[in-house]
């Protein structure tokens, strides 16, 4: 296993995201299963735990918590995160921090996030002093490092990253999502005011992990005995800055193959680096509709969220993923759907890709909403 300092902490180059446990038929945690994996991977060297409140329901933390009892706490390297949406007053902060201790059995937290943070969380948490209240709770000797997730456009992260002193931050990165959120260039933005990264969603939820044959047949030529996960995992930790790479394991096999990809960590060749560049290239080929997500178009005057519409739809053409594409419209809220659309053709006025965007727009709805 690969050690790195993460802002000034040795973690694990491979973390464990605790929010894909292994689940019964019910939807509750295999508890068993989980321990069995959690220990696999702490036997292999694993340092580093991320959890959250909301995941498995709020089951994730308790869950974590019965296995930390089990390891001497010293030892492990434990993140969880503040649910920035629950608060509403400033008391809220310290209350849901203490129900989280509680939940996880110890008294400190050694990484601290503000949770999947964007301009609307951060303007909560300015409302709500989060980022006085934190600090104190830090100075306390109750949180060891201070950082945010991020979900949200580069120049939100920007204003974030340069408004207060953070220790680290978490990114989501793959070479598929070099211009996504923060990108590339909230990596190099962090680097430069001093904070590491902790990166999530390294294998695109899953989604580069099966790839097509040919992006495969490439992979293979060079390194047989890699899986198409390892190629992500092995990018992504090559990037400046990159402290720990988050992995949410669901199996035995999944944790086993994420161990052997961090025991023989090494940087990637040109060749190797070549072949991910020409998977990325041949990726993009699949894209349905040339939008870049310029987001030129927007507001819509009915709400339409086009961009995030033509996202989903490339997803579900880019990775041969149409039932998850169809989940993800499904979550979308009504009145951001297609199906508000006037087809009043501002938005196709103001788009420098010159797409016919209220006709996509419908050629994509029919596709999201298909039996």
């Amino acid at each position: 296993m690969e050690y790195r300092k993460h802002a000034g902490v040795e973690v694990s180059a491979l973390g464990f995201g605790c929010m894909r446990f292994p689940t019964r038929e019910d939807g509750s945690i295999d508890e068993a299963e989980t321990f069995r994996m959690l220990d696999r991977a702490w036997a292999r060297g694993v340092t580093y735990y991320d959890t959250a409140y909301p995941y498995h329901d709020g089951e994730s933390e308790r869950v974590v918590g019965r296995w930390l009892a089990t390891k001497p706490r010293e030892k492990v390297v434990l993140a969880t995160k503040l649910p920035i949406h629950l608060v509403k007053e400033p008391s809220d902060v310290e209350r849901i921090f203490q129900e989280q201790l509680d939940k996880l059995g110890t008294d400190y937290v050694d990484f601290y996030l503000l949770h999947a943070m964007g301009a609307e969380r951060w303007e909560i948490a300015k409302k709500n002093d989060v980022l006085a209240i934190v600090s104190r709770l830090k100075a306390a000797g109750k949180i060891r490092k201070l950082g945010f997730s991020f979900h949200d456009e580069y120049p939100v992260f920007e204003e974030m990253a340069n408004a207060f002193d953070w220790d680290f931050c978490q990114l989501q990165l793959n070479y598929m999502d070099v211009d996504d959120q923060a990108g590339l260039r909230g990596c190099e933005l962090a680097a430069a005011r001093g904070m590491t990264v902790s990166v999530m969603e390294p294998v695109k939820g899953g989604s580069l992990a099966a790839p097509p044959r040919e992006i495969m047949d490439r992979y293979q030529a060079l390194q047989p005995g890699w899986s198409a996960a390892s190629w992500a995992l092995r990018w992504v930790s090559e990037l400046p800055g990159v402290a720990v790479v988050l992995s949410g394991m669901t199996t035995m096999a999944q944790v086993e193959d994420n161990l052997d990809t961090f025991d023989t960590l090494r940087p990637l060749t040109e060749d190797e680096r070549a072949a991910v560049a020409k998977a990325a290239e041949l990726y993009r080929a699949r894209t349905v509709v040339p939008c870049t997500g310029c987001r030129y178009c927007m507001p819509c005057p009915m709400g339409v969220d086009i961009p995030g519409i033509f996202k989903i739809r490339n997803e579900g053409a880019v990775f041969d993923a149409p039932a998850s594409a169809k989940g993800a419209y499904g979550r979308m809220a009504e009145q951001s759907r297609q199906t508000a659309c006037v087809s009043c053709g501002r938005c196709a006025s103001l788009c420098p890709q010159h797409i016919s965007i209220p006709e996509r727009l419908a050629e994509a709805h029919a596709y999201l909403t298909a039996e």
